[in-house]
């Protein structure tokens, strides 16, 4: 089992900055490929950024790029995904979530999911 907390979800104004965190704990962090997606009230649960386990290869949702970047620390089993130039419509729940397999992340086949943290942009 993977356990994933997230936290630094709030509320920013349009143009702003986040920077959202999730710590692992259980099996061995590093082992993983990470992704953070994100739902909005009444959408479905959409792909934001994936890493692999070694940091060196990421994927972005188009809407996305050049905006947010996601990285790791595996020696504080954490994954990051800061996010600049916020928009109204980045407004979602964000989600942290884990496979063993990087492609596994990016089409959404997830082995496990943290409990979400709220990200808020007004405009």
């Amino acid at each position: 089992q993977v356990q994933l907390v997230e936290s630094g979800g709030g509320l920013v104004q349009a143009g702003g900055s986040l920077r959202l965190s999730c710590a692992a704990s259980g099996r061995t962090f590093s082992r993983y490929a990470m992704g953070w997606f994100r739902q909005a009230p009444g959408q479905e649960r959409d792909f934001v950024a994936a890493i692999n386990w070694s940091g060196d290869s990421t994927h972005y949702f188009d809407s996305v790029k050049g905006r947010f970047t996601i990285s790791r620390d595996n020696a504080k089993s954490t994954v990051y995904l800061q996010m600049n130039s916020l928009k109204p419509e980045d407004t979602a729940v964000y989600y942290c979530a884990a496979d063993l397999t990087y492609g596994a992340v990016v089409v959404g086949e997830i082995s496990y999911w943290g409990q979400g943290t709220q990200v808020t942009v007004s405009s």
